[in-house]
């Protein structure tokens, strides 16, 4: 199963979701384990070490220290990893809004880290765009 890769049925098509909990990032140095009993959302390896989205809970009961306290929206359109300007789009819309956003891009769904305190706000960014977007 493919994704979809046409932008105006991206943006149409477009509805999120926004998750219960508050997510926070945090960094291990290269070598050192993940501390037992944690499950990142996400584990990603850059060469100066290895950046994790954790429940922040878990993360400060585990000792990390984190940063960017966030919530999680996942656009429930299954868009193709090759999909062109989709979340160019949406970074642009939450923008405007003065809304930060850090993506992350599932197999079957992008996914937006955004400030707590403005998740209620992207949700209302992102209706808008697919509501009233201007395809033409």
């Amino acid at each position: 199963m493919h994704g979809e890769t046409d932008l105006e049925t991206l943006l149409k098509g477009l509805s999120a979701r926004l998750h219960p909990g508050v997510w926070a990032f945090a960094t291990l140095p290269p070598g050192m384990p993940e501390p037992a009993g944690l499950s990142p959302l996400m584990r990603y390896v850059e060469d100066e070490g290895v950046t994790l989205i954790v429940d922040a809970a878990a993360a400060t009961d585990a000792g990390l220290e984190t940063v960017f306290p966030c919530r999680r929206i996942t656009l429930q359109i299954h868009s193709a990893l090759e999909a062109v300007g989709f979340m160019a789009a949406i970074a642009q819309a939450l923008a405007g809004a003065g809304i930060g956003c850090n993506p992350v891009a599932g197999y079957f769904h992008d996914h937006l880290f955004v400030p707590v305190d403005r998740a209620e706000d992207a949700l209302a960014v992102l209706e808008r765009l697919s509501a009233g977007s201007d395809f033409d």
